[in-house]
């Protein structure tokens, strides 16, 4: 395929292709915590001195082969590249804007701020039916809901921020508005 008909973000657009629990709020700083950052340069690295060289290899031995308009490994090498192109400058717009905020060094608080572990349960469960749940408040590129670990900016994360323990919090989830109370908050 032409090159004039390839669309290719060199601008650092790459953020407004992201889906929205992806794509940091205007104005904001890139909160992390040090195993995030740690997370982002490792694989930063990986793709640099390990993949990449791999695929411009292939392509180079493809593209000595003669006809490209054919050849599979160089046109799967020319968009795999592609790909870790556009994956390098995210990664390194992330790392850059990255501000690491450590929880452990945090003195001892009942206060929620980024990098707090908290102990939430329903506040309507008066017999204590529906379990605890352990949440980590962490950075964009560092959640994993299956993990114990959501983004600073997403609606829980926010109605906790900046509640102290036996505080009861609301907000709005998926299945409507709930409230939930604030059992412990620890930095770890």
């Amino acid at each position: 395929m032409n090159k004039a008909f390839v669309k290719e973000t060199t601008d650092g657009s790459d953020e407004e292709s992201l889906p929205p629990s992806l794509q940091l709020p205007p104005g904001n700083k890139n909160y992390m915590t040090p195993r995030g950052y740690q997370a982002l340069c490792v694989e930063l690295d990986g793709l640099l001195r390990v993949e990449r060289p791999k695929i411009v290899e292939t392509v180079a031995w493809a593209a000595s082969n003669g006809d490209r308009s054919e050849n599979g490994d160089y046109i799967y090498g020319k968009k795999r590249l592609r790909e870790i192109d556009r994956r390098v400058r995210f990664l390194t717009k992330r790392i850059d804007g990255a501000e690491v905020i450590d929880p452990s060094a945090r003195q001892k608080s009942d206060q929620v701020f980024f990098g707090a572990t908290v102990t939430i349960r329903d506040a309507n469960d008066d017999d204590g039916d529906t379990p605890e749940q352990v949440w980590q408040i962490v950075g964009i590129d560092e959640a994993d809901a299956s993990g114990g670990k959501i983004s600073w900016v997403s609606p829980l994360a926010r109605a906790l921020l900046k509640a102290r323990e036996g505080d009861v919090v609301r907000f709005m989830s998926p299945s409507g508005t709930r409230e939930v109370e604030i059992l412990a908050v620890r930095y770890e």
